[in-house]
């Protein structure tokens, strides 16, 4: 019989305290406690990493090398274990040919789904390709009147230009006795040679058989018919006799020759078959589709455009001015600024110029040119020739300008120096492929679709740019469009949809399609189980609260929340029993309205045998859990113990917890008692301001608003949001009602670009006012604060600077003629020369975990013997990086320009981080805290915006506590903020909210209020104000 417990004894890993605990086996099992309170280093750090590592040292030596490999964790003796897998809070790759459909292998079953039972259609007209076997063209073709003369056809040649000496020749030793070539018959054995115009179209067709429809011929057409689909690339062509109607004059699609010749008094008619996918008025085949030829990363079906990307670099044209405020004369076209002094020349000349020609003062700010000089600057002067000097004597030369934009792009294909390109690839950015139009396929393969009968209620409602849940329209010849194409929605619709159409889709709208596909009895016996499982997967999805996602997002932009419940929506959908699931912080990003699918979804993991431990702090899970550990007291070395264990009675009965204390009411957040108001609450904006014909402004934008007019990006619904400046601005909503559309996509990328011309473009929206009242925009988010284990906190604060000063101004460093860079642990000179100043150095151990080994020479202390005899107070420089921001703050009390750094760390709660603790180590939430630390020592202008992207993620109730304070700082020194937020407790205590929804997806995008908490909580339809009500009383 297996073990009831996980039995774990003398678990050291990281802070934890020799610490002993026994979990429940196939139970929902949550940790939880302040931050660095060691939760990650119990669940991950020493579970799951044993439960990994024994299951990989469970296999062979030559199928360890190829698989993760775990360090053993520092603990005594565990028993009890699963082979364990982690679902952790981290964003997915960026690599952008990985989205939501591939990812979870929806799109795999996609490619099955539409190579089996899809319908082709002609991508130049839109008619549907049918296919015949031979057995019907015979029957069709013997369905002619009697006595019809027809001649049977193998095309070989299909309007391509050559002389086809060759193919002739081929034919004629095959045994073929004519040819019908350009519509001509022509005899093959003629004495003088067939001589074809190289440089013109041409088209060869085999005459494979002449005969009469009558009794007894079936078996010798049956042959003709093989034989022509055989050398036609199983395509056959069939000319058929009709009687001239008299008086009526028509041209012959093929003349005899004199030799044999059919009767002229007939014209013949033309008929094209196909065992292929075909239209027979075009002539248009489509060959065995097979799943290869729906994937965008193979050959046979990416866009030869895009390679299946989807996006292609193109030149922007504001790149490449960087500063519009400045003028042509002060060198404001950047590409003109670089290269040699030659080209600088000669671009100097061209500039003088097109200045010259336009007419323009160079002097005058680059915004303030006329728009003809722009366009003539960016796309060229078209036919209209400048005049230019050259050389010593003057020598006048006229001809067009090129322009900067045809320019770059034209030296960027035809350069080979990748220093070229890289410089080039500054002034572009990824824009849709021209071809596909962002669908990544080839046309033909876009062509192909299947059908649903969707009714009326679960159809999704038009829209006016024709987005997603389109129906494919039969479009004009030359016309058709890969995807986007318009919805007309009425009762019981039929809709046809492509397969980037189908990725288009949301996950519910996904599922409301696929379950009402259209197959008949044959279809649906091939493809019923590939439809189950595409079912299947997207039900997951929905249970974890991603219905708003559409199949066609990139991994990349994935938030960690939304990218671990993909996650464990594949888990679930595998169906494994007896495993170990360790997650982190699933409920990151959802909407305290889909917390309870995420709890359900937990709930069935657990369900089906497997044992479910979750590190969380969101306050409904806990409640849920049916054992919870509670770490601490504190973080760092004062946390590693249980305070608390047991059921949930038992944890809200506990004495030392701090959890227990919130969880029970005796602990909570207070909402504020004031709050800062808009600088002109009574005149928020809400609609752009016209312009008279005079000039003069009506209904201006008041003062302290920062206003983004008709945000139309992804589901935004021409939306006009006002942020009041100087105060904290929490926005809400449920997940997918766009609120990272709104406040990243185009609000930040804008800010980003007027302040630092970043080459992000922003999403779709008409103007951006009150930008003139800010200095500044900063976003802090939870990337790391460094790539390698040489950054550490202290390092990204600028607190090392000052402190290598202080031991470089020290009597016994300034006799050696130490400077500062002497106590840089980066350059040579101080450091440890045989780690290079890492400390530890690494193993390449191959099909074992590598190594680090403490550096046998400075015994992991990262500095020479020399360096680590100058001291500050009995300490040397690597004893201070082994301090804590805590010890290090009191240890620095005397040095401002080190402790007021040092402080602000304290203050968002990381005072038991070690100075040098290496980047990599930490979680998101604690590098989120560090940015938020260096913001806040900095000297405030009183003029930032700040954006911040859920920064409760890793925080405890009292963490987020100590961050309320931290932000309130920021305000308080007249600074703006807005936080994307879920967390009720940051919610309420903010000045002001912009509430979006009412739903996720395609029923989102809607502004459903802005202001206070208070009016939010009174607003109807509005799910954030439901659960924000009870707090506020």
């Amino acid at each position: 019989m297996p073990a009831q417990v996980i039995k774990i004894i003398g678990a050291r890993q990281h802070n934890l305290k020799n610490l002993s605990v026994e979990i429940p086996r196939e139970k929902l099992v949550v940790i939880t406690g302040l931050s660095g309170s060691g939760k990650s280093s119990l669940a991950f750090d020493t579970l799951y990493a044993e439960g990994q590592r024994r299951y990989v040292e469970s296999l062979s030596a030559y199928a360890r090398q190829f698989l993760d490999k775990m360090e053993k964790p520092d603990v005594d003796f565990i028993e009890g274990l699963s082979p364990a897998i982690a679902i952790e809070q981290r964003s997915a790759g960026a690599n952008p040919r990985s989205t939501i459909a591939t990812t979870t292998e929806i799109y795999d079953y996609l490619r099955v789904l539409f190579s089996a039972v899809g319908q082709p259609h002609d991508p130049a007209t839109g008619k549907t390709l049918v296919r015949q076997t031979p057995q019907q063209i015979v029957d069709q073709v013997l369905a002619y009147p009697a006595e019809t003369k027809i001649v049977v056809l193998a095309p070989i040649v299909e309007n391509e230009r050559g002389e086809f000496r060759d193919v002739i020749e081929k034919l004629r030793r095959e045994g073929f006795v004519r040819a019908r070539i350009d519509g001509e018959i022509i005899e093959l054995g003629r004495p003088e040679p067939i001589r074809l115009k190289k440089t013109e179209l041409h088209t060869i067709e085999a005459v494979v058989d002449r005969l009469i429809i009558r009794d007894g011929v079936r078996v010798r057409l049956a042959d003709s018919v093989d034989t022509a689909l055989k050398w036609g690339g199983n395509r056959v062509v069939v000319l058929r006799q009709q009687p001239i109607i008299v008086g009526q004059a028509r041209r012959l699609p093929a003349v005899e020759s004199a030799s044999d010749a059919l009767a002229l008094q007939s014209e013949w008619e033309l008929q094209r078959y196909s065992t292929d996918y075909g239209n027979a008025d075009s002539g248009f085949t489509l060959g065995e589709l097979t799943p290869k030829h729906f994937s965008f990363n193979s050959h046979l079906g990416a866009c030869p455009a895009c390679h299946g990307l989807g996006t292609q670099l193109v030149v922007d044209p504001e790149l490449m001015i960087s500063e519009p405020e400045k003028s042509i004369a002060e060198g404001v076209i950047t590409p003109w600024r670089r290269g040699p002094k030659r080209m600088q020349a000669y671009y100097k000349k061209l500039q003088g110029a097109l200045v010259k020609h336009f007419r323009i003062d160079e002097e005058a700010p680059f915004a303030e040119l006329p728009e003809n000089f722009k366009s003539a600057l960016y796309f060229g002067t078209g036919e209209t020739p400048i005049e230019m000097k050259f050389g010593s004597n003057g020598e006048k030369i006229a001809r067009p300008f090129e322009g900067l934009v045809p320019q770059m792009q034209r030296l960027y294909d035809e350069t080979e120096s990748e220093f070229t390109r890289n410089r080039i690839r500054s002034f572009m950015t990824r824009e849709p492929c021209k071809v596909c139009r962002g669908a990544r396929l080839r046309p033909e393969i876009l062509a192909v679709t299947i059908s649903a009968v969707i009714p009326r209620k679960n159809a999704s409602p038009a829209r006016t740019d024709g987005s997603r849940g389109s129906e494919l329209k039969r479009p004009a010849p030359g016309s058709l469009s890969p995807s986007r194409t318009g919805v007309s929605v009425r009762d019981d619709q039929l809709r046809e949809l492509n397969i980037h159409q189908f990725t288009e889709l949301t996950v519910d709208e996904a599922g409301q399609f696929i379950s009402q596909i259209g197959l008949s009895a044959q279809q649906r016996q091939i493809a019923s189980e590939v439809v189950r499982e595409i079912e299947s997967r997207l039900q997951f999805l929905l249970e974890v609260g991603l219905g708003y996602l559409t199949l066609d997002r990139e991994s990349g932009t994935l938030s960690g929340g939304e990218a671990q419940r993909i996650r464990l929506a594949t888990q679930i959908g595998s169906g494994l029993a007896g495993v170990l699931y360790v997650l982190d912080e699933p409920s990151i990003g959802l909407h305290q309205r889909d917390n309870i699918r995420l709890l359900g979804t937990l709930n069935r993991l657990r369900d089906l045998g497997n044992s479910v431990i979750v590190v969380e702090h969101d306050e409904e899970t806990i409640r849920a859990a049916d054992h919870i550990i509670d770490l601490g007291p504190g973080a760092g070395p004062r946390g590693g113990e249980i305070v608390a264990q047991g059921k949930l009675d038992e944890i809200l009965s506990a004495k030392n917890s701090v959890t227990a204390d919130y969880l029970s009411g005796r602990a909570r957040i207070a909402v504020p008692r004031q709050r800062v108001a808009p600088r002109s609450i009574n005149h928020q904006p809400l609609i752009v301001p016209k312009r008279s014909e005079g000039g003069s402004t009506i209904n201006p934008l008041p003062e302290g608003w920062l206003t983004i007019i008709g945000a139309s990006e992804n589901n935004l619904k021409n939306v006009n949001a006002s942020f009041p400046l100087g105060c904290f601005i929490c926005v809400t909503g449920v997940s997918g009602s766009g609120k990272s559309t709104l406040v990243d996509d185009i609000l930040r990328r804008a800010l980003f670009r007027h302040f630092y011309n970043a080459k992000e473009k922003p999403g779709a929206f008409r103007g951006l006012h009150g930008v003139d009242q800010i200095d500044k925009a900063i976003v802090i988010d939870q990337s790391a604060i460094g790539r390698t284990p040489r950054s550490n906190p202290i390092t990204y604060s600028g607190a090392f600077t000052p402190i290598r000063e202080l031991f470089a101004q020290l009597p016994s460093a300034r006799v050696r003629g130490y400077d500062a860079g002497r106590f840089s642990f980066n350059v040579k000179g101080g450091r440890c020369e045989n780690c290079e100043g890492g400390g530890l150095i690494k193993i390449e151990m191959h099909f074992l975990p590598d190594v680090y080994v403490e550096c046998e020479v400075c015994h992991g202390r990262r500095y020479n013997r020399e360096t680590l005899e100058i001291t500050y107070k009995g300490k040397n420089i690597a004893d201070v990086l082994d301090l804590t921001v805590d010890e290090a703050a009191r240890f620095f009390r005397n040095v401002p320009s080190v402790s007021d750094k040092l402080n602000a760390m304290l203050d968002v709660g990381l005072g038991y981080l070690r100075l040098g603790q290496a980047a990599t180590t930490l979680s998101g939430g604690e590098a989120q805290r560090v940015k938020l630390a260096t913001e806040l020592a900095k000297k405030a202008t009183g003029r930032t915006f700040y954006i911040l992207d859920e920064p409760t993620s890793g925080l405890h109730f009292a963490d987020i506590e100590n961050l309320l304070r931290v932000l309130m700082k920021l305000r308080d020194a007249g600074n703006t903020l807005v936080v994307i937020e879920h967390n009720l407790e940051v919610i309420k205590c903010a000045d002001w909210l912009i509430d979006l929804g009412p739903e996720g997806g395609e029923r989102g995008g809607k502004i459903i209020g802005a202001g206070p908490p208070g009016k939010i909580a009174e607003t109807a339809g509005s799910y954030t104000g439901q659960f924000l009500r009870s707090l506020l009383q």
